[in-house]
């Protein structure tokens, strides 16, 4: 499985943390930035990852920003992607078991470190349970097109 990753200076220090995990895990891992402590913006980190897992270039990315309210915004303006907001170890397998979640956001000034990475761990080793959850998602991705054709 490849992975995208990306942060703003807020969440650049647990990115980096999280790159070491995923990289222990056997995960390869490509960082989209940012690298530095700068103040910079987080659509535009945001959204390189979230094109890739929307164009199925990556199969699935992470996100992390000071809250990581900004960033599922971003990441959910994209086509087929589900980002999901977890800052405990439930809202992350849920967010893979009912919604098949494809990019994780968690908050860098919200998650200690430790949990952090239980929450990559149990995001990445929880399977999409499909059943009734794949026609709710199939159900969205009408909704998705038809506000591609203007239709709502």
């Amino acid at each position: 499985m490849r992975v995208a990753i990306g942060s703003d200076h807020a969440g650049l220090e647990l990115k980096n943390e999280i790159i070491t995990l995923l990289g222990d895990m056997k995960i390869e891992c490509i960082d989209f930035g940012t690298n530095g402590a700068q103040s910079v913006d987080y659509p535009d980190f945001g959204e390189k990852v979230s094109k890739e897992v929307s164009a199925g270039k990556i199969e699935r990315g992470v996100l992390i920003c000071g809250t990581g309210i900004g960033m599922s915004i971003v990441a959910n303006k994209f086509s087929g992607v589900r980002a999901s907001l977890c800052n405990d170890l439930f809202t992350a397998r849920m967010s893979r078991l009912h919604n098949d979640a494809n990019i994780l956001v968690m908050g860098g000034r919200i998650v200690g470190k430790d949990l952090a990475k239980e929450i990559v761990r149990v995001w990445f080793s929880t399977d999409f349970e499909g059943g009734r959850h794949l026609t709710r998602l199939n159900k969205i991705k009408q909704i998705e097109e038809r506000f591609i054709r203007h239709e709502l």
